[in-house]
């Protein structure tokens, strides 16, 4: 934390180990001599003048994802490195910024001129530049001086237990560089592995991977603006242009684009993600357009452009094999396709559980027999529209089923498996004319081993015209009657 010459010590405390401690300082602080760790009593003894606040482990959390959203604009493979850091992998990037120290200062200033102080390091392992950071002086650390970096850190920028590191200290080894010619096997005999591999890994001999905090995109373009742009027109404009661009790259894969994301960079460093689907595979730039049309439609009061946004970007998260289609000789081919624009537009307004399609499932049990999905999520490119929206009953099953069968209060004609003489549903008496079945389903009894009882199915008509479909669970026997549900209503 930076500090004010006019304003007393600050910093921040938190409860560790059943007591209060120090976890943050500002300048001032550092320079008083209290350390991170130290205890809160023992602080305020030392200087009763210091201001403490309570840390916020969540609110640290987010401003940390929050510069870490920032930093996509150099690099898709950002990690967080504990409550206070962040790895990012620049393989490949860092010629498009004019280098890797034009990278770094970039970086280091933006960041100073929103507000933080930190320090940052280029190396060829992440256990490298974490020890440059944490302990030296950070900057660019060219290949083959990894040794001479290390040497004079202590061993703690190893990233090794404090259990070690106080065993290593006892002994005298202090510093990186006491370690570095020493014979190996008995340093892992006494103070394990993992002191050797957080050694290799500093010195770049054992390769040590980053986990990005979000997955990287198939395809991506952007777009860097000399002027800021805040209106919704513009945003759409460029959406549609950085569109065209990906155009080319899809072609190349021969597919289209599945799930799209916007990225919006405001100048301020707050980042804005916008995400749209698409029911079928796309590559046309005005189509994608017309689907971020509709998701700023639906999140326009939660976009603020403040004074602007620097950069737009636009990834492909999803992408799916392309089918050519030949068109007809009277329209575009987009006039083919309205009932999946449709989709997508209402899907990407309203959400994608607006709009829902029935698909069968492998299951006998009729309330298991089909299930609702989002139709945007289904609709793929084999599928025609009329096969997924049109629904084809089965002639022996009723047009309404119930999501869960109603009990009935029933009198059978004839024992044990004959049809109900009448029954009454909902406080109303039917009597019963016709009746045809039984039909026995049988539920998986490895998918609801306790409810796993037959059924007999019975096609009723009431005196009154009305058909049902009710069935039996159990059977009749001495003392055990079964029970009566309906499940469903025929045309």
């Amino acid at each position: 934390m930076k500090g004010r010459p006019d304003h007393p010590p600050l910093l921040c405390a938190g409860r560790r180990d059943n007591a209060q401690r120090l976890t943050a300082l500002d300048e001032v602080s550092e320079s008083l001599g209290l350390k991170l760790g130290q205890g809160l009593a023992e602080a305020r003894a030392m200087f009763p003048q210091i201001d403490v606040v309570d840390e916020d482990e969540a609110a640290d959390r987010a401003l940390l994802e929050a510069i870490a959203d920032w930093c996509d604009r150099y690099t898709p493979l950002v990690s967080l490195d504990g409550p206070n850091g962040l790895f990012l992998d620049i393989t490949g990037c860092a010629h498009l910024f004019g280098g890797e120290e034009v990278m770094l200062k970039d970086i280091l200033g933006r960041l100073f001129q929103i507000g933080f102080d930190v320090k940052g390091a280029i190396s060829s392992s992440p256990a490298l530049s974490w020890a440059a950071c944490r302990f030296g002086e950070g900057g660019i650390i060219p290949q083959g001086v990894a040794d001479e970096v290390l040497a004079p850190l202590p061993v703690e920028a190893l990233r090794i237990d404090q259990g070690v590191a106080a065993s290593l200290r006892k002994v005298g080894l202090k510093l990186i560089g006491d370690l570095l010619h020493m014979p190996r096997a008995p340093l892992a005999r006494r103070f394990g592995m993992q002191l050797l591999l957080r050694l290799d890994q500093a010195r770049g001999a054992n390769e040590e991977a980053i986990s990005p905090r979000r997955p990287v995109a198939a395809l991506s373009a952007e777009r860097k603006l000399a002027e800021p742009i805040a209106t919704e027109d513009d945003i759409l404009e460029l959406t549609g242009q950085v569109a065209n661009s990906l155009k080319s790259g899809l072609e190349a894969r021969g597919a289209g684009g599945r799930l799209f994301e916007l990225v919006l960079f405001r100048i301020d460093g707050r980042v804005f993600r916008i995400a749209a689907g698409a029911s079928q595979p796309l590559r046309d730039p005005q189509r994608i357009s017309k689907l971020f049309c509709e998701r700023l439609t639906a999140v326009h009061d939660d976009l603020d452009a403040g004074y602007g946004f620097e950069l737009l970007r636009l990834n492909v998260l999803q992408h799916e094999a392309f089918q050519n289609a030949q068109g007809n000789f009277t329209a575009d081919n987009n006039g083919e396709v309205p009932l999946a624009d449709f989709v997508d537009r209402v899907s990407a307004r309203l959400g994608a559980g607006c709009l829902q399609v029935a698909r069968l499932k492998h299951s006998h049990v009729p309330e298991r027999a089909e299930v609702f999905i989002p139709a945007i999520a289904t609709w793929s490119s084999e599928d025609r529209a009329e096969e997924l929206l049109t629904f084809f009953p089965n002639a022996d099953r009723p047009l309404r089923l119930f999501r869960h069968p109603e009990p009935v209060e029933a009198i059978a004609a004839t024992v044990p498996d004959g049809p109900p003489q009448r029954f009454r549903w909902r406080r109303i008496l039917h009597q019963v004319v016709r009746a045809e079945g039984p039909e026995r389903i049988s539920p998986e009894w490895w998918f609801d081993p306790e409810n796993a009882q037959e059924r007999d199915y019975f096609r009723l008509e009431s005196d009154a015209g009305r058909r049902f479909w009710v069935f039996r669970r159990g059977h009749y026997l001495p003392g055990n009657a079964p029970t009566w549900h309906v499940h469903g209503i025929f045309a």
